[in-house]
């Protein structure tokens, strides 16, 4: 049955072809180049728009079911059936009968011919209204028939237009549900398999080009696919143009182009989850299967490389692969763009909005036009949650940043009012700002940075550029905090920001602002102090203390000091203000402050020695460092005579305790230091002498290139002001302060401490110096030269205190030697002669350089002991020089310290003052037999003189050159023990000489010695 009039069609197609056998040619190559060229691999696209215009014009849902069985493809739809103008339309090139159709997919009358790619004898037939075909193979044969196009047919290797020639078909059985069923015999292997490819290639894109079409469903081996829209956010625009519209827009395009004045722009993004009522879903990428591409509206050649599709109604060039340029398409890029902003705003406002913001750079003309369109409004355009309102701003700017992307452009901008909803704000990206940090950084920051994005926005994001975001760094925010707005915020506030800055970005917290306890908010941490304990009063002092209620561990790390009530004590300005104190105005503010840190601090007395410079008032109301009061009922004070109090209310107010610890005189203070340099500079306890105790120090010590060190230094303060010391000594040499008397040990050196070295420079035993006295019942040889120390002290003490004990002992002391020569030459002091000879043998011992020559010796002169001018004295070293320089002070000690003596004393020796030379005449004589006996080396003979003479000046022996001369028994017996070296048996000699009968008595004796 020809129901769609088949027969007319193809009478008048070969009629036409009869006459122009180049019709027949065009015809041919132009359905060649359809399927081939532009149609290519757009079977299935065709199939589904040619569904969706049925179902357009039916006003139904659109359901396009495909199905591969075999060899044999098929296409049902549902929608309006095939009528004579559809076949029409099929059956001719570049003439659509949906020209006056509104929202209609086909436009050209050409896309049928994408089934001449895969088929030869297509056929298509609706319910109720009858079926039409097409043979490749019928055709040819109707070609061959007329004599005219038998040649052509020739030249074209058999080949014929394929579509133009539709033959009635026997009714197609449509599918239940369907409308319209296409059947397609496939024409080889290689067909099928790109039908197959096609089909699992099938993608939601294809629906969105087409939104008369709800679903595809795909029939491939066996198993039923459903392609549809769901889990797409799309947003549409579309209008009519104006005559005007249409002569300016569409003065490049085709008549039949003109003839339809309508656009289109769609785009579609996918999304996450469920919608609930009112809520977008999240964007996210464009599936894998979706062709990054333009549709127009279905799938081009033209590159978007957006994770969005964008369905408009470009116009195509004659490929129909590509949009072709004019003043139509650049109206349709401002509306994409248009469109697009309006997609980010319906979407959710959270980070992934920022993966939907193009790059500048595209992958074709095209796709950099609609980027940068879509870029050229995105900065102003309201799309971003806030944390805090924008910046004022201009209601209305024009501006040029676009220059960019597109030079010497210039466009204005409307500014709409900040808008603030229920979950916030929302800022254009001009308008906004972002930090990176957590969110309850940014939330407590964010009213002090206008437009501040909320947390999970990444400052590095590429797309924040293009949104005209500032990043905002975090040592601006700080920056910011120390503007207006923040004076007299609450202190627990700033704690509070504290807990959510980051502690790994000291650099960029560097000027954090620290509110203080006095009121003050500083910027920078660093010279501030943390306090701990209890909360002070501590405004006088100066001191930049951080408030309680806002110290945080991240003051401590960007440089604030932990302070504790000590701490606060040693700081800089706490040490100046104590000792300016006195000169203050008001000292009571300081003195209240101090007081208070001092108890905090539990000190004990004397641990901080300059806290005695405090200005504190007296009992008489005048100021006074309190290092010069004294507490009433004190030990101290009924130690001096006199001495200002502190005042009661004090005492009341701060207690003893408190107040002796900070320099108020009790008992003794004690000065505790460690590891203390013995410098000038550097030994500073302002203690009385204590500079001439450093120079004794020194003194004691071998030279040294740098000052010695001591580890712990101790002594007791306020020694100058005792004026009962027979009181005051129990107190210093009982522990505690005993400790004070020990000796240090310098540079394995021992010497005094500066409270021994001090007192045993004063008179305070009996009113005398301790190193003047010696202990009762020492050192005998000590007799006389010093006075014995009272009783009531131990004599570990008085030792300790400089009183004398052994000569050993005085001698080895620094200055002993100098001392003992002093005493000596003293006429008041009263010495025997064994102990006149036993202090020069100890005095030889001593080395030359550490005594000075004394001016007056102690000696003997004509067996009496004198103190005698040291031009006078000699030191005889040989006992036959006495009867020369017996008219001499004589300095008499064992011979052999003669010469030691001499240095040490600076004074002559005997044989340096006489020749000693024998100037007698003698008689040789043969030394008795007997003396051998005692003295077995004594020479054989000596020289007896009736008068012996030595330099003129009789004498009764001479050991002169060898020889001895003598005079008498007992200058023989003299002369033999000196010559032999054995003087101290010239008594027993002289016996011997006088009674060889007593030799066996003597020798016994000798024995016995």
């Amino acid at each position: 049955m020809d129901s769609f009039g088949t027969d007319r069609m193809r009478a008048a197609v070969l009629t036409a072809w009869t006459a122009s056998p180049a019709r027949f040619r065009e015809d041919a190559n132009a359905e060649e180049d359809f399927a081939l060229g532009g149609y290519r691999d757009r079977l299935i696209v065709e199939l589904a728009q040619n569904a969706a215009d049925a179902a357009l014009r039916a006003g139904v849902p659109g359901v396009l079911r495909l199905s591969l069985d075999g060899d044999v493809f098929t296409a049902a739809n549902t929608g309006a059936p095939l009528d004579a103008t559809g076949v029409e339309g099929l059956s001719t090139l570049r003439v659509s009968g949906k020209r006056d159709e509104a929202g209609a997919a086909g436009r050209f009358g050409v896309g049928f011919a994408a089934v001449v790619s895969v088929t030869d004898e297509p056929s298509i037939g609706s319910r109720g209204s009858g079926a039409v075909r097409w043979s490749r193979e019928e055709t040819t044969a109707l070609v061959a028939g007329v004599p005219v196009l038998a040649g052509e047919l020739s030249g074209r290797s058999g080949h014929v237009p394929l579509l133009r020639l539709p033959f009635a078909a026997d009714p197609l059985t449509v599918p239940d549900g369907f409308d319209t069923l296409v059947r397609l015999p496939l024409r080889d292997k290689t067909a099928t398999e790109a039908v197959r490819r096609m089909l699992a290639e099938t993608s939601p894109a294809l629906l969105l080009g087409l939104p008369a079409l709800e679903a595809i469903e795909i029939e491939l081996d066996g198993a039923l696919r459903r392609v549809d829209a769901d889990g797409w956010h799309l947003v549409a625009d579309s209008g009519e143009f104006t005559a005007e519209q249409v002569a300016e827009l569409f003065a490049d395009r085709p008549t039949e182009e003109r003839a339809r004045p309508y656009w289109s722009v769609r785009w579609a993004v996918p999304v996450d989850g469920i919608a609930t009522e009112g809520a977008a879903r999240e964007p996210r990428p464009l599936p894998a299967g979706v062709p990054a591409v333009v549709h127009a509206p279905t799938p081009s050649d033209e590159a978007l490389d957006l994770p969005a599709l964008l369905i408009a109604s470009f116009p195509m060039a004659t490929d129909r692969r590509h949009v072709a340029k004019g003043p139509l398409t650049d109206f349709l890029i401002d509306k994409a763009a248009e469109s697009y902003l309006r997609l980010l705003k319906e979407l959710p406002r959270t980070p992934k909005l920022l993966d939907l913001v193009p790059a500048l750079m595209g992958k074709g003309e095209l796709d950099a036009r609609i980027r940068r369109a879509i870029l050229r409004r995105l900065p102003s355009a309201p799309l971003l949650p806030a944390l805090s309102a924008p910046a004022p701003h201009v209601e209305t700017a024009s501006f040029s940043e676009a220059a960019v992307y597109e030079p010497d452009a210039q466009w204005h901008v409307e500014h709409p009012a900040p808008d603030k909803g229920p979950d916030g704000w929302t800022v254009a990206g001009r308008e906004a700002a972002v930090v990176a940090g957590a969110s309850d950084l940014l939330e407590a920051v964010a009213g002090f940075v206008p437009g501040l994005l909320p947390a999970g926005w990444p400052a590095r994001h590429p797309a924040m550029a293009s949104l005209g975001v500032r990043k905002v760094e975090l040592a601006d925010v700080i920056d910011q905090l120390s503007g207006e707005g923040v004076e007299g915020r609450d202190p627990a506030w700033w704690h509070a920001l504290y807990d959510v800055l980051p502690y790994d970005d000291p650099e960029s917290l560097g000027a954090l602002p620290v509110p203080l306890a006095d009121g003050r908010l500083v910027r920078g941490p660093r010279g501030t102090l943390m306090l701990t304990g209890a909360s002070l009063d501590l405004e006088a002092l100066g001191l930049r203390i951080v408030h309680p209620d806002a110290a945080h561990p991240l003051l401590l790390r960007l440089g604030a000091a932990e302070a504790t009530p000590r701490t606060v004590l040693e700081d800089t300005l706490t040490r100046t203000a104590i000792a300016e104190s006195l000169d203050s105005d008001d000292p009571e503010p300081i003195a209240r402050a101090v007081l208070s840190l001092v108890d905090a601090a539990a000190l004990a007395p004397g641990e901080l020695p300059w806290l005695a410079e405090l200005a504190l008032r007296g009992a008489d109301g005048e100021r006074y460092a309190a290092g010069e009061l004294l507490l009433p009922g004190g030990v101290l004070a009924g130690l001096l005579e006199e001495g200002p109090l502190v005042a009661d209310e004090l005492v009341s107010a701060y207690g003893s305790r408190v107040l002796v610890a900070a320099g108020v005189l009790d008992g003794f203070a004690v000065v505790n230091d460690a590891d203390v340099l013995l410098d000038h500079d550097e030994c500073d306890h302002d203690l009385d002498g204590e500079e001439a105790w450093l120079d004794h120090v020194h003194d004691l010590l071998p030279d040294l290139e740098v000052p010695p060190v001591v580890a712990e230094f101790t002594a007791v303060r306020d020694l100058e002001l005792v004026a009962d010391w027979p009181a005051a000594l129990p107190l210093l040499t009982r522990p505690p302060l005993r400790g004070a008397l020990h000796p240090l040990r310098v540079d394995g050196v021992e010497v005094p401490s500066y409270t021994a070295w001090w007192l045993a420079g004063h008179p305070v035993l009996d009113g005398r110096r301790p190193r003047e006295l010696r202990l009762p019942g020492a050192d005998p040889l000590l007799q006389g030269l010093y006075t014995d120390a009272p009783a009531g002290l131990d004599e570990s003490a008085l030792s300790m205190l400089g009183v004398r004990t052994t000569l050993a002992d005085l001698l080895a002391s620094h200055g002993g030697p100098e001392e003992l020569l002093d005493l000596m030459a003293d006429s008041a002091i009263v010495v025997d002669r064994a102990q006149l000879r036993a202090l020069w043998i100890a005095l030889a011992g001593v080395e030359p350089s550490r005594v000075a020559p004394p001016s007056r010796v102690r000696a003997v002169l004509d067996g009496e002991i004198v103190v005698a001018s040291a031009d006078d004295a000699v030191v005889v070293e040989a006992p036959d020089l006495l009867q020369l320089v017996a008219a001499r002070p004589l300095v008499l000690a064992s011979y052999d310290l003669a010469e030691s003596l001499s240095e040490l004393l600076d004074l002559p020796l005997a044989g340096e003052l006489v020749s000693g030379e024998v100037t007698s005449e003698g008689q040789v004589r043969p030394v008795p037999p007997e003396v051998r006996s005692l003295l077995p080396t004594a020479p054989e003979t000596y020289v007896e003189h009736e008068k012996l003479l030595v330099d003129a000046v009789p004498c009764s022996w001479r050991y002169f050159d060898g020889s001895i001369h003598c005079t008498g028994v007992d200058g023989l017996a003299r002369g033999l023990a000196w010559a032999v070296g054995q003087w101290s048996d010239r008594l027993a000699v002289a016996a011997l000489l006088r009674d060889p009968a007593a030799v066996p008595l003597l020798l016994a004796e000798a024995d016995l010695s």
